[in-house]
């Protein structure tokens, strides 16, 4: 059934009242899926979804903690959104039941086909749409497992009912490779199309047990399906020094950012001596050098692309503290100042 404007409005607020949460002391934001719930709003596809947080869909209660969002949309119209990068605040797998889809992670663009599975880990960026999602069905599953960071220990939901040796397995497998994309089996679909049977017909967890139960028949599934491909594992990918290299690519678009060495060791998930020793092996830099030296490359892109911009406004907006240090600082790296650096530049173009 469609979402009729009472039901979405109910969405909305339960979004706005939604707090940030929090793990290992560094504080996240839920995604919204704005896009998609203004999709919903104009009737342009079957939605329905159990989550928590700012994930839209009625609430979750408690019999399912871990479980952020579970659900599905159905578009059997063209469609006019798509979901811009994003992460989630846990593990999530995809599953495409008909149609096609534009999806895109990490450096790979692909369409997705019918009966095809995707695995996005926490700190992996991805969208669906290029820029619109097409039509199809579409199922989800997100699973928080208290991670942020390719580094950190998985900890699985206590209601994950597989034999520890299974679940190490299934876990090693997860972190120690970089596959997207699979092709699953008639089993996985009938799975999805259960849990999608569940969260119809759910009121107020009424249906916990029964969506318990088939998340843990679908990791079970998605293991036989990992075995059965033989993936190579790579150890190396679960190494803090891969959670400080995320970090600094990251850091690259938040330099405006006030940071210090501390919030940058935090917001990369790993103490402060191991995160100067991975970034300097990184880079050859301490941190705040690092950092530094990112922010004046961005300060000389902006002097020359924004000539409006006064000599204050651009060193506020690439993160320095004063315009004074700003150009103190720019002319021992430039042999001049940050005027005399635009327009000697202009002048050569």
């Amino acid at each position: 059934m469609h979402i009729n404007n009472v039901q979405f409005f109910s969405v909305k607020i339960n979004i706005q009242k939604i707090a940030p949460f929090e793990v290992d002391g560094m504080v996240y934001h839920a995604d919204t899926c704005l896009p998609l719930v203004d999709a919903v709003d104009r009737k342009k596809l079957k939605f329905r979804a159990l989550a928590r947080y700012t994930y839209p869909g009625d609430r979750l209660n408690e019999d399912t903690q871990g479980l952020n969002s579970v659900g599905y949309w159905d578009a059997n119209e063209p469609q006019d959104w798509g979901l811009d990068w994003h992460r989630n605040e846990g593990i999530e797998i995809h599953f495409l039941e008909s149609g096609t889809m534009p999806y895109a992670q990490g450096n790979m663009e692909m369409e997705l086909l019918p009966n095809y599975l995707t695995v996005t880990r926490p700190w992996e960026a991805h969208k669906v749409g290029n820029p619109e999602i097409g039509m199809g069905k579409f199922y989800w599953v997100i699973l928080d497992l208290g991670v942020r960071r390719p580094h950190q220990n998985w900890v699985w939901p206590d209601w994950i009912m597989l034999a520890p040796k299974d679940l190490l397995r299934l876990t090693t497998i997860l972190r120690q490779n970089e596959k997207v994309l699979w092709k699953t089996d008639k089993r996985i679909r009938d799975c999805f199309q259960r849990i999608g049977r569940a969260v119809d017909t759910d009121e107020s967890g009424s249906n916990a047990s029964r969506i318990r139960l088939l998340i843990n028949y679908l990791l079970i599934l998605l293991l036989d399906l990992l075995d059965a491909d033989e993936v190579e594992l790579d150890e190396q990918l679960t190494d803090s020094s891969r959670s400080v290299k995320l970090f600094l690519k990251e850091l690259e678009k938040n330099l405006s950012e006030g940071w210090t060495i501390d919030e940058m060791a935090q917001s990369a998930g790993v103490g402060l001596t191991r995160f100067t020793h991975h970034c300097k092996q990184l880079t050859n830099l301490t941190p705040m050098r690092y950092l530094m030296m990112k922010r004046l490359e961005m300060s000389k892109g902006i002097l020359l692309e924004k000539e409006d911009l006064s000599i204050a406004e651009v060193a506020f907006s690439c993160g320095f503290s004063t315009s004074q240090y700003f150009s103190t600082v720019f002319k021992k790296h430039e042999k001049c100042t940050p005027l005399e650096y635009r327009q000697k530049q202009l002048t050569i173009v």
